[in-house]
C-alpha cells in the first residue's frame, strides 16, 4: 500500500478547487479538492460530497464505485460514477467521511473528507490506467468553508472551532465569530448585519426558534449540544426559505455513532473570578454549568442515539443599586435532549429529536436606579421537536422533508404583589405611591422649561420622599414600589417542509434543480395584568398634550398618570377579560436552478410567499358596512399578503477566471416574515387595552383613555409588503495554498415599512417644531372611508389608528468587506474588516427606552408613527442605531507541542449612534423616541476587547480523556458604556445605560469515556 497525506486549505475565503501541493513524483495520481457552494441548506440538517473521477480513457470513467462512510452515518452510501466520471452523494449527516473509490481494475483510492452543515464538499480524483493497489490520501478541511460557484456570503464552522475559541455557553455567543456581524451583549435584540436586529432568522436543529411576532431569538438555546453551525448573511439562493432581511443562522446537534461514548463537564465562574463593574449595577454572581451526554448504537450500523443533560445555575448576592442592597438573584435551569438517527436502508435516513428545558428565576430585573422591591420572578419552558428525513430516489434525485414544533412558554410576576386593585373612578393614594404600583420618580425641570415652577414644586416633594442619594443629594429619575405587571406570554410554531432536488447532466451544462415547499403557523397567547395601578408617573400640571383620547380634559389639572392594563379591571358581571390569541400562517414555494457551464456558475431562483394574519374579536356579518360584527374571543382573518405581492428573485453569477480564483455578483430580494400585527391590530385589543388613567394633585380620578395605538386596527388599501433589495459584488483569491482572501461590496435598500398611525397624521399641520411636509399632507387620510369601514364594529375618530405604509420609509446600507484566513498544520487564523454605513428614516431598533432598547418591540406597531414627534418627517432621517462604520475581528487558535489549544478572539467596533429625545420640542409630555435633532447625530465611545482560552486534554488507556479548560473574557476589562440615555429631561441624560461585561474567568473540568 502506498500512503501519502495532503493537507489542503479548504477555506471559506478560497476558491472552491485547490490543487494538491505535494510534489507530483510522490503520487501516481493527482487530487483536486475543494468546496462547492451549491449548499443544500435544507431543513434535514445535511451536507454532501460530489466530484469527478478522471481517467486517461474517458470510457473508463463510467461505473466506478464510490463509497462514503462515517461514524456519524449509520449506513455507508454507495454510488456509481456516470459516463463523464461524475458522482454525487447528497444528504449526508455532517461529519468526517472516508471516501473509497474503486476502479474496475481493482485500484483503490481512499481519502478523508470533511462535510459541514449546508455545504457540499467537492473531490475530483484522477486515476492512471496503470495504477494498482491502494493509495490513501487524507484531505483535512479548515473549520470554515466557502461555497464555490455561488455568490452568497456564507459561512460554516465545525465543533473544533466552537471548542477551540473563547465563545461562551449561549447560542448568541456564537454570533461573535461570524465575520461582518457586530459583537453584541444584548439578551433580546439580535445584532445588526445591515438591517434590523429583529429581522434575523435563527435555526436550532433546523427548527425556527425566532420568537413569533417579534423576530428575536428565544432566550433559551445554548451551545452544549451544537456540533456545527452555518450562516448566510447575504446573497441568498432560493434554497432554505431565507426571507430574513438580516442574516440567517442554522445549527446541527450532535449525533450518536456505532461506538458507545459519554462525557461529563463541570464549569464554574465564581464571583471572585470577575472584575467589579466600573459603572451600573454592582452584583457578585456565582455561575455554574453541568453538562452530561451519552451516545451509541441501538442497532449496529442502523440506529444511533444521543442524549444529554444541561444544568446551568446562577446565583447573585450583594447586588447594590442607587437605592442600596437588593435581594439575591437566582436562576435554575434543567434541560434534557434526546436524538435518534436511523438508516433503515442505504437510501433512507431519518432523524428524530426532542428537547425539553425548564428555567425558574427570582430577584431579577432590578435596574441601576431602582429599589429592591421592583424585582421580578420568571418561569420559562421550551420544547423543540423535529422529525426529518431524506430518501435517495436515484443517482439524480433526492426527496427530503422536515416536521417540527417549537413551544416557548413564559410567565413573569412581581416579587412584591400589591393588594390594591385598580377600579375606574377610584382615587390614587398619593401618600403611599410606593404601594400603588411602580412609581417613576420625577426629575426636576430646568428653569427655562415650560411650567417649570409649578412642576418642580411637587416634583421636589416626591424626590425628597422617593429619590436616591447621589453625592449627598436626593436625586430623581429612579423607580420605587413594585414591578408594574404580571405577564403570561406563550409562543408556538409548527412547520412542515418538503423538497425535491434533481440533477440534469448535459454535454455542456449541469443543472442542479431544487424545488421546496414550506408551511408554518405561529401563535401567541397573551394575558397581562397590572400590579396595583401599574406604572405611575408625575405630570405635575404641565400644559402638554395628553397622549390618549380623553374628551375636554385640561392637561394642567393632571398631576399623576397611571398606565394600567385593562385586563386588570373586572366588568360589571365580575368577569375578567380573557387572553388574546394571535395567529399567522405562511406558505413558501421556492424554485432554484444552479447551472454550471465551464468556469461559470449561474444561480437562477425565486422564492414566492403568502402570509395570512389572524386576529381575535370579530365575526363576519354582511349586514354591516364593515362586513364584521363584534365577537369577543373569536378568531378572524385579519389580512393576507398574497403570492403575487411577495415574489423574491435570487440571481447570481460566479466566474472562476483562472479555474481557481473568482469574481461574483448577486441580486436578492427578501420579504421578511416577522410581523407583530396579528396581535397589535387584533380587535380584542379593544377589550385589553393599555389605559392611561389621570388623577389630580390630590389623587382624585379625572378620566381614563386608551394609550396610543393599543386597540384593534384596520389596514389601508394597496399596501406593498416590507421589502429588502440587495446587490453584492465580490472576489476571492488564494494568495498561497494556506492563505485566502475574500472581498465584497454590498448594498441593501429597505422599503415599504408598515406601522400603525393615526388616520389623520398627514393632516396635523404644524406642531411644536414639527411640520407635515406639503407633499405628504396632500395625500390626505390613510383610509378615507374609515367611518364606513367601522360600521357595526365601532365609532372611529379622526385620530383612530390604522395600519399603513410609512410615507417614504426607507433604510440604506453600504458595506465594504475584506476577509483573510490562514490555515496551517497546527494553526488557524481569521481576520476581517468591514466598513459600513446604515442610514434612513425608519429605525425599528430605536423606538423604546425599555431595557435600554434591548427588548421585544412590535414589528409594525411600535412607537414609531404614534403621533407628533414620532412621524417619519420628525428628524428621523439620519444614521440608524445599528450603524457601526468600523468593525474589525481577528480570531484563531494554535495547537502546542504538548497538545494544548490556545484560542484568542479580538474585536474593535465603532460606538452606537444616538440623538436627543425631547417631547417638549414637539409640545407633548412624553419624550420616548421623539428626536429633537437628526437621527444618529451623536455616537457613543468605540469598544475593543480581547478574549483568551486554554484547553488541555490528557488521554489515558486509549479511550479516556480528562479535559481542563480556562476562558478569560475581556482580558483588559474594557467596560465601555453604550445605549446612551437620550432623554434631555432625564438626570442621566448623555450617560450610558449599559456597559460591556467586565473581565471574567470561567474554569471547567471534563471527562470523556
Amino acid at each position: 500500500m502506498k500512503s501519502q497525506q495532503h493537507t489542503l486549505a479548504k477555506s471559506r475565503l478560497a476558491c472552491a478547487t485547490q490543487r494538491a501541493f505535494s510534489p507530483q513524483r510522490t503520487v501516481s495520481a493527482f487530487v483536486l479538492a475543494g468546496m462547492l457552494a451549491c449548499a443544500p441548506a435544507l431543513a434535514q440538517q445535511a451536507g454532501g460530497i460530489r466530484g469527478k473521477v478522471i481517467t486517461e480513457q474517458t470510457s473508463a470513467a463510467s461505473g466506478i464505485t464510490v463509497v462514503a462512510s462515517s461514524p456519524v452515518m449509520p449506513k455507508a452510501r454507495t454510488v456509481q460514477t456516470r459516463e463523464d466520471g461524475s458522482f454525487n452523494l447528497p444528504m449526508l449527516v455532517p461529519g468526517r467521511y472516508t471516501l473509497t473509490i474503486t476502479a474496475a481494475n481493482g485500484s483503490v483510492k481512499t481519502m478523508e473528507v470533511d462535510v459541514l452543515l449546508d455545504q457540499t464538499s467537492t473531490v475530483n480524483v484522477a486515476f492512471e490506467a496503470s495504477t494498482s493497489g491502494v493509495e490513501v490520501i487524507q484531505i483535512v478541511g479548515s473549520p470554515f468553508f466557502a461555497q464555490q460557484g455561488n455568490s452568497s456570503l456564507s459561512n460554516s464552522l465545525g465543533s473544533d472551532v466552537v471548542e477551540a475559541l473563547p465563545i461562551g455557553q449561549s447560542f448568541r455567543d456564537m454570533l461573535k465569530i461570524i465575520p461582518g456581524v457586530q459583537y453584541t451583549e444584548n439578551g433580546t435584540l439580535g445584532p445588526s448585519a445591515g438591517g434590523s436586529g429583529a429581522h434575523n432568522k435563527y435555526g436550532f436543529d433546523g427548527v425556527d426558534v425566532s420568537m413569533p411576532l417579534f423576530g428575536n431569538l428565544a432566550s433559551e438555546p445554548s451551545t452544549h449540544d451544537i456540533e456545527m453551525v452555518s450562516m448566510e448573511r447575504g446573497g441568498a439562493k432560493a434554497v432554505g426559505f431565507n426571507r430574513s432581511g438580516g442574516f440567517a443562522i442554522n445549527t446541527k446537534s450532535k449525533s450518536g455513532t456505532n461506538e458507545f461514548k459519554g462525557s461529563v463537564e463541570y464549569k464554574v465562574e465564581n464571583k471572585n473570578f470577575a472584575a467589579s463593574p466600573d459603572e451600573g449595577v454592582e452584583q457578585d454572581t456565582d455561575k455554574t454549568w453541568i453538562t452530561a451526554a451519552v451516545s451509541g448504537p441501538l442497532i449496529q450500523d442502523q440506529l444511533f442515539f444521543y442524549g444529554s443533560y444541561y444544568g446551568p445555575e446562577e446565583k447573585g448576592s450583594n447586588k447594590t443599586t442607587a437605592y442600596g442592597p437588593t435581594k439575591a438573584y437566582k436562576s435554575d435551569r434543567d434541560e434534557y435532549f434526546g436524538k435518534l438517527t436511523w438508516a433503515p436502508t442505504d437510501d433512507l435516513l431519518l432523524n428524530l429529536s426532542y428537547r425539553d428545558s425548564d428555567r425558574v428565576e427570582t430577584g431579577s430585573n432590578i435596574g441601576e436606579f431602582e429599589a429592591d422591591s421592583v424585582s421580578t420572578g420568571e418561569q420559562a419552558t421550551q420544547k423543540i421537536f423535529t422529525f426529518d428525513g431524506s430518501y435517495i430516489l436515484g443517482d439524480y434525485t433526492t426527496l427530503s422533508f422536515n416536521i417540527n414544533k417549537f413551544d416557548y412558554k413564559t410567565s413573569g410576576k412581581p416579587d412584591v404583589e400589591l393588594t390594591v386593585i385598580p377600579e375606574v373612578g377610584a382615587s390614587l393614594d398619593i401618600s403611599n405611591l410606593e404601594q400603588m404600583g411602580y412609581f417613576n420618580v420625577p426629575d426636576l425641570l430646568t428653569a427655562g422649561e415650560p411650567d417649570a415652577a409649578v412642576y418642580n414644586a411637587g416634583a421636589q416633594a416626591l424626590i425628597n420622599r422617593y429619590g436616591y442619594t447621589e453625592n449627598g443629594i436626593l436625586t430623581g429619575g429612579g423607580g420605587v414600589g413594585a414591578y408594574s405587571q404580571y405577564n403570561n406570554q406563550n409562543f408556538f410554531r409548527d412547520s412542515f417542509e418538503l423538497a425535491l432536488d434533481h440533477e440534469i447532466i448535459g454535454d455542456v451544462l449541469v443543472h442542479s434543480i431544487h424545488i421546496g415547499l414550506k408551511y408554518s403557523e405561529a401563535e401567541e397567547e397573551l394575558s397581562r395584568l397590572s400590579n396595583g395601578w401599574g406604572s405611575i408617573s408625575y405630570h405635575g400640571g404641565r400644559n402638554l398634550t395628553l397622549e390618549s383620547a380623553v374628551a375636554d380634559l385640561d392637561p394642567t389639572s393632571v398631576y399623576y398618570i397611571a398606565t394600567t392594563q385593562q385586563m386588570s379591571f373586572i366588568d360589571e358581571s365580575g368577569r375578567a377579560v380573557s387572553a388574546i390569541h394571535s395567529f399567522s400562517e405562511s406558505w413558501n414555494l421556492e424554485i432554484n436552478d444552479t447551472i454550471e457551464h465551464g468556469d461559470f456558475t449561474y444561480n437562477i431562483g425565486v422564492l414566492i410567499s403568502k402570509d395570512t394574519l389572524y386576529g381575535q374579536g370579530l365575526r363576519a356579518n354582511s349586514a354591516n358596512g364593515s362586513g364584521w360584527e363584534i365577537a369577543m374571543g373569536e378568531k378572524y382573518k385579519m389580512h393576507t399578503v398574497d403570492w403575487k405581492d411577495m415574489i423574491q428573485p435570487r440571481l447570481g453569477i460566479d466566474w472562476k477566471y483562472d479555474g481557481q480564483n473568482s469574481v461574483f455578483a448577486n441580486y436578492a430580494s427578501y420579504n421578511p416574515e416577522a410581523s407583530s400585527l396579528a396581535r397589535a391590530a387584533s380587535w380584542d385589543r379593544n377589550t385589553q387595552q393599555i389605559l392611561r388613567v389621570y388623577f389630580d394633585e390630590n389623587g382624585n380620578y379625572l378620566e381614563s383613555g386608551a394609550a396610543n395605538g393599543s386597540s384593534g386596527k384596520l389596514f389601508a388599501d394597496n399596501m406593498k409588503p416590507h421589502r429588502i433589495d440587495e446587490i453584492t459584488l465580490g472576489t476571492t483569491r488564494a494568495i498561497t495554498e494556506r492563505l485566502q482572501l475574500r472581498g465584497h461590496t454590498r448594498y441593501r435598500y429597505g422599503s415599504h415599512f408598515w406601522e400603525d398611525m393615526p388616520n389623520n397624521a398627514r393632516l396635523r399641520g404644524t406642531y411644536g417644531n414639527g411640520e407635515v411636509p406639503a407633499y405628504i399632507a396632500e395625500k390626505g387620510l390613510y383610509i378615507p372611508d374609515l367611518a364606513e369601514r367601522y360600521d357595526g364594529i365601532g365609532s372611529p375618530s379622526a385620530g383612530t389608528y390604522v395600519v399603513a405604509e410609512v410615507d417614504q420609509g426607507q433604510t440604506k446600507y453600504w458595506e465594504v468587506s475584506l476577509e483573510a484566513e490562514y490555515f496551517g498544520d497546527r494553526t488557524y487564523f481569521n481576520a476581517s474588516y468591514v466598513w459600513s454605513h446604515y442610514y434612513g428614516n425608519f429605525d425599528q431598533d430605536n423606538t423604546t427606552t425599555t431595557n435600554a432598547g434591548d427588548t421585544n418591540t412590535f414589528i409594525g406597531s411600535s412607537n414609531y408613527g404614534d403621533g407628533p414627534g414620532l412621524m417619519p418627517w420628525d428628524n428621523r432621517y439620519g444614521t440608524l442605531s445599528g450603524d457601526k462604520p468600523h468593525l474589525f475581528k481577528a480570531f484563531g487558535y494554535y495547537t502546542t507541542d504538548w497538545e494544548a489549544n490556545l484560542g484568542a478572539y479580538f474585536v474593535f467596533q465603532s460606538g452606537q449612534p444616538w440623538e436627543i429625545w425631547d417631547g417638549s420640542y414637539y409640545g407633548t409630555s412624553s419624550s420616548t423616541s421623539k428626536y429633537a435633532e437628526s437621527a444618529g447625530s451623536r455616537r457613543s465611545s468605540s469598544h475593543w476587547q480581547l478574549d483568551l482560552s486554554y484547553n488541555q486534554n490528557f488521554t489515558f488507556a486509549d479511550k479516556y480523556v480528562l479535559k481542563f479548560r480556562a476562558d478569560l473574557f475581556n482580558v483588559f476589562d474594557r467596560q465601555t458604556g453604550y445605549a446612551i440615555d437620550p432623554i434631555l429631561s432625564s438626570s442621566t441624560f448623555g450617560e450610558p445605560r449599559k456597559y460591556y461585561n467586565p473581565r471574567r474567568l470561567q474554569l471547567s473540568v471534563g471527562f470523556d469515556f
